[in-house]
């Protein structure tokens, strides 16, 4: 086969999979956009200040509902630590589950691998954010997480409310709005809209933006902005994994998951540390990772080097230097050593686990998604819903067209 029918031939395979996933991928930015229009960050922070059973259950749960790309998963964190969420609530559990545990991530993995993956993700990340929890109670001194805090109030620069980007407040295309509390300073005209609409619903009870027109229109922008965040990851995951499964031989794969006899002890841990090593490679995040995760599974690697795979997304080069940014050197380097060793540990127990419940399929055995001629179906429906969250959020701006309109009152 030539090097251009390799090429189409993995273009190909990146499409097949695209269109396999793309009515899950409306349906969970769908739902976590709405969870974001009706859950705020103020209200998460306020809770999250200990580090008890109670903050890291909380955690979890506000992470896995507060869907998002990796880079914006840091952002949030990084937010809710600074307001004085704990560092179990927040680095710990709030972190991991809003890229790991998250709705778009588990129906795609179901399409493209299997509920036997899904369940694991989710009882292999709880794992590892008891394990991450852990260290930071037990090994990690609390000094260290006072300085890491002080570290990133000394050196945090003027951010976009919205999303997190650092501001310069002097260039031209900045977005600027006065408000009570002061002058807020935008990336873009995008984001200053959906903070404008933010606040003028932040009196609003959850109930209230389910009932207007206007907490849908807030929703819709909010799946549009995780699709601004996410979509080049998920191309780039596509795109990487069906040109590696074209031009890779199979042979180099059993090559380098041949560690040790298949099933054997030192197999399984191989191909988890294997898993998490790839994983900060590749440097693909989030949803992302799981068209990769499909080539490793089809080529050999164990079952629970998959999900040390998929874990590895928090500790790629770029995620580890926006650590070091935030929190300082120190504060990195232990949240990249803890990531690594809870994923490997996590993935090994969830092999054995499944093992022992017979719940591994077959080597290299994938998909879990409806029958064929439904995916042509769900892809149609939910082709209408994305267009209708298209026009909601960005063609129908509805009071957003007088900006100043917000009366800063609310601010």
């Amino acid at each position: 086969m030539t090097v251009v029918e390799s090429f189409v031939e993995g273009v190909g395979l990146a499409a097949e999979m695209g269109w396999e996933t793309w009515w899950a991928l409306v349906l969970g930015f769908t739902i976590a956009g709405a969870v974001e229009a009706f859950v705020s960050e103020e209200r998460m922070s306020a809770v999250l200040g200990g580090s008890g059973w109670r903050e890291l259950a909380l955690g979890t749960a506000f992470g896995a509902a507060s869907s998002s790309c990796s880079f914006g998963a840091v952002a949030t964190t990084k937010s809710l630590f600074k307001k004085g969420a704990s560092p179990v609530a927040s680095l710990a559990a709030f972190q991991f589950a809003s890229t790991n545990l998250v709705i778009e991530l588990g129906l795609v993995m179901w399409v493209l691998l299997g509920w036997q993956f899904v369940v694991a993700d989710y009882v292999a990340g709880l794992l590892l954010i008891g394990l991450l929890a852990a260290t930071f109670a037990v090994l990690v001194p609390a000094e260290w997480f006072v300085a890491a805090r002080e570290h990133l109030r000394s050196t945090e620069g003027v951010r976009d409310p919205t999303c997190g980007m650092t501001v310069d407040p002097t260039a031209a295309d900045t977005v600027e709005l006065a408000t009570e509390r002061g002058t807020e300073y935008f990336c873009s005209a995008s984001c200053k809209a959906a903070y404008v609409e933010s606040r003028r619903q932040s009196d609003a009870t959850w109930r209230d933006r389910l009932l207007t027109r206007d907490g849908w229109r807030l929703a819709a922008k909010n799946t549009l902005g995780e699709w601004g965040m996410l979509w080049t990851d998920i191309v780039a995951g596509f795109l990487i994994a069906g040109l590696i499964a074209a031009f890779v031989p199979r042979a180099w794969w059993t090559t380098l998951f041949g560690v040790g006899a298949a099933g054997s002890v030192t197999w399984v841990a191989a191909s988890a540390v294997i898993g998490v090593v790839v994983g900060v490679a590749t440097f693909v995040c989030s949803v992302g990772n799981v068209p990769f995760a499909l080539i490793l599974w089809s080529n050999g690697i164990a079952f629970g080097g998959v999900m040390s795979f998929i874990f590895a997304d928090l500790i790629v080069p770029t995620i580890v230097d926006a650590y070091r940014r935030y929190y300082g050197l120190r504060m990195a380097a232990v949240l990249f050593a803890g990531v690594f060793v809870a994923a490997v540990v996590s993935g090994v127990a969830i092999h054995y686990l499944w093992s022992g419940l017979g719940l591994i399929p077959a080597g290299g055995e994938t998909g879990g998604t409806a029958p064929g001629g439904y995916t042509t179906s769900l892809n149609a429906v939910f082709t209408l819903l994305f267009l209708w969250q298209v026009y909601v959020g960005r063609i129908d701006r509805g009071a957003d067209d007088t900006e100043g309109e917000m009366a800063d009152s609310r601010a």
